[in-house]
């Protein structure tokens, strides 16, 4: 019986630091911050053809689309959790130039979105660029 209970013992400590350990290290992710998630139209000369953007979240639910002229933006939030992998992938689509791309990809995203809880994507001519406060953008990929 001594035994039995050690291993349990052992066990539920094990557990614990597991946990502890996961949340010291990613501790945006597990105490309910919110994070913006931002797509804009970084289009120069698009006024006749919008760009068109469509996301929906790993789980399958729908947020809907949009079609941005010159500097409109699409926008909503996202609550990381703790027991699953949160993702929203949008497909962008213009003229006859389409992309599928994960907008917000917890593991990805938790961390590099961190200091502002904002991920902006620009999408322009020659692919998506990433900031976090919408001022430094990099280009993160190519449209093909």
């Amino acid at each position: 019986m001594k035994k039995k209970t050690q291993t349990i013992l052992l066990l539920i400590v094990g557990m614990a630091t597991y946990i502890a350990l996961i949340v010291s290290t990613q501790p945006d992710t597990y105490f309910g911050n919110v994070y913006g998630v931002h797509i804009i139209n970084g289009f120069t000369n698009n006024s006749s053809l919008p760009l068109v953007v469509w996301c929906n979240s790993g789980d399958g639910a729908d947020i809907g689309g949009r079609a941005l002229q010159e500097r409109d933006d699409f926008s909503w939030s996202v609550k990381p959790s703790l027991w699953t992998n949160i993702l929203f992938s949008c497909t962008m689509k213009f003229d006859q130039q389409r992309r599928k791309f994960a907008a917000f990809a917890q593991g990805r995203d938790v961390n590099r979105c961190s200091p502002t809880r904002r991920c902006f994507w620009l999408v322009k001519e020659d692919g998506f660029y990433f900031s976090v406060d919408g001022i430094n953008w990099r280009k993160d990929f190519s449209w093909m």
